[in-house]
């Protein structure tokens, strides 16, 4: 049995998308996101409290690319995966872990917007600065995406579930309005069940749909 632990609109967003592509039985542990996270019981599960964490054949594993990456191995390799030796390995290995820049700066940003506990410990710099570096990453993907629908030339693999993540969640920060080819794939990719499925059902993390960067005074 796979047992995820996850927080909904979260990285841990990310894996849950990928089970559900990959078809296997899972169980998940819904979490707040709050201090409960660093709860003794929790830690020896996910040392730095955080969220993916996965149990699986009686292992933990945590960190989402490392997640992801030994998902693909045992229950995808030549599908949502690309092993060792195969041509598109690298391109693989790149994009999958693109998904993490992309992250950071949504992580910083949701801690500017919605996690801080009060107006004077909000910086409106570090809001423009982080949303025009989410839009520094939309420039690459872009790029990438010119001329194919997916990130890889041969199709649809566990790196667009886990850049398309990052991206459903940078949309709350920086709008994709300028970059069409990211634009028209994120779109595509999320129209598929994995996706669908992964979103929040009930309580959600941000109250609104965009949250546009203060003004520098």
């Amino acid at each position: 049995m796979i047992k995820l632990h996850h927080v909904p609109q979260s990285r841990s967003m990310r894996t849950l998308w990928l089970l559900h592509e990959l078809d296997v039985p899972f169980e998940v542990v819904l979490h707040p996101f709050d201090k409960s996270l660093r709860d003794p019981a929790y830690l020896t599960i996910s040392p730095a409290g955080r969220v993916p964490s996965l149990e699986i054949d009686g292992e933990t594993i945590f960190e989402t690319g490392a997640i992801g990456e030994y998902l693909c191995e045992v229950f995808s390799p030549d599908g949502l995966g690309r092993m060792p030796g195969t041509p598109e390995r690298k391109d693989w290995l790149v994009w999958m872990h693109f998904a993490e820049t992309i992250s950071q700066h949504c992580a910083a940003l949701t801690q500017q917007h919605i996690a801080l506990r009060d107006d004077a410990m909000r910086s409106p710099i570090v809001m423009k600065l982080e949303a025009a570096r989410i839009n520094k990453c939309y420039d690459a993907l872009e790029a990438r995406l010119a001329g194919q629908e997916y990130l890889l030339n041969s199709g649809f693999t566990a790196a667009d579930i886990g850049v398309g993540q990052a991206v459903y969640l940078g949309q709350y920060f920086a709008k994709t309005n300028d970059h069409p080819n990211v634009a028209a794939w994120f779109e595509r990719i999320s129209k598929r069940d994995g996706f669908v499925k992964s979103l929040p059902t009930g309580k959600t993390l941000f109250d609104q749909r965009f949250f546009e960067p203060w003004p520098i005074v």
